[in-house]
């Protein structure tokens, strides 16, 4: 059962903190000028998607990605994440209460971003909760990673995997694959690149594919709560 006063604590010790990492507060600014950059060189002409998915790529895995893992390194490298667990905490008000600061500043992120660029391509129900599936998807990934990370610095070794793999798949076209290889193949079921390919259709299937990803990385983090929660 959720408590919301103990989601409440969590919450308001964590925005502290944020507040107080300088990394962490940089990072929204990322995907906000990559916006400004692309808009400009676009001279006022529409943006590709997959440009424009670049971006929400980019803020999902500097920011939501990143805080989590930096947040939850943070509490491992300071040994409070084990007194945590151990607290009347539950499972469900430890991820709620991270998660809401990490929600707050990576929405703000977006809507700006979007906004920059043009936000008509997502006012349409299956956009909407494409955005919200990767999301979730990288939330997870990085509580995930959070939780086996014994220290901050640990978390830039994972950070620039997850953003290569997982945020930047829209540039793996430049990276002069073979249209029919296995390659690429594998790199289209990557969620960014099911979220493009639900604006190029008008199948609900990549939704399907998304929430894959999304119940796998929910999985990882469940496995890796337990793990740090029975380890000595």
């Amino acid at each position: 059962m959720m408590n919301v006063q103990r989601i409440n604590a969590i919450f308001e010790k964590d925005i502290k903190d944020f507040m107080k990492n300088m990394m962490l507060l940089m990072m929204p600014l990322i995907p906000i000028v990559l916006a400004l950059i692309y808009t400009r060189i676009s001279d006022g002409e529409s943006l590709p998607i997959f440009l424009i998915y670049l971006v929400v790529g980019v803020t999902f895995s500097a920011v939501t990605s990143s805080s989590m893992m930096t947040m939850m390194a943070e509490e491992n490298e300071k040994k409070t994440l084990r007194g945590l667990m151990l607290s009347p905490a539950s499972f469900l008000d430890i991820i709620i209460g991270k998660s809401l600061v990490t929600g707050l500043i990576t929405f703000t992120a977006l809507i700006i971003s979007l906004a920059i660029m043009g936000i008509d391509p997502f006012l349409n129900i299956k956009a909407i909760i494409a955005l919200i599936l990767l999301f979730l998807f990288f939330l997870f990934l990085g509580i995930g990673i959070g939780l086996f990370s014994k220290s901050i610095a640990a978390t830039s070794a994972y950070l620039m995997p997850v953003m290569f793999l997982f945020g930047f798949t829209p540039m793996v076209d430049s990276f002069g694959l073979a249209e029919d290889g296995i390659a690429m193949a594998v790199f289209e079921t990557f969620p960014i690149m099911q979220a493009i390919e639900l604006h190029d259709g008008n199948s609900w299937l990549p939704l399907g594919v998304i929430f894959i990803w999304v119940a796998a990385a929910a999985v990882f983090m469940y496995s890796c709560f337990k793990k740090t929660r029975t380890d000595d």
